[in-house]
């Protein structure tokens, strides 16, 4: 494991998202990669695509919204 170098900015932002997400600072700069990472390994995929792909490889069951629910 390494130490990854980043400018004081992104570290605010970092720690900003990791408060919304219920995640530590390192465990979003993770996410943040390896989503980065799939979004160019898959650059013909939407975001959510590829969130619904990783979450169905999981086993987490993804339901579409039901029409007319709110």
């Amino acid at each position: 494991m390494g130490i990854v170098n980043i400018d004081d900015d992104l570290h605010d932002q970092l720690r900003k998202a990791s408060a919304v997400s219920c995640r530590s600072i390192n465990g979003q700069a993770a996410f943040w990669i390896r989503i980065g990472m799939l979004c160019e390994m898959n650059p013909t995929q939407s975001f959510n695509e590829i969130i619904a792909r990783e979450l169905q490889a999981a086993g987490v069951v993804v339901h579409p919204p039901k029409v007319g629910s709110a």
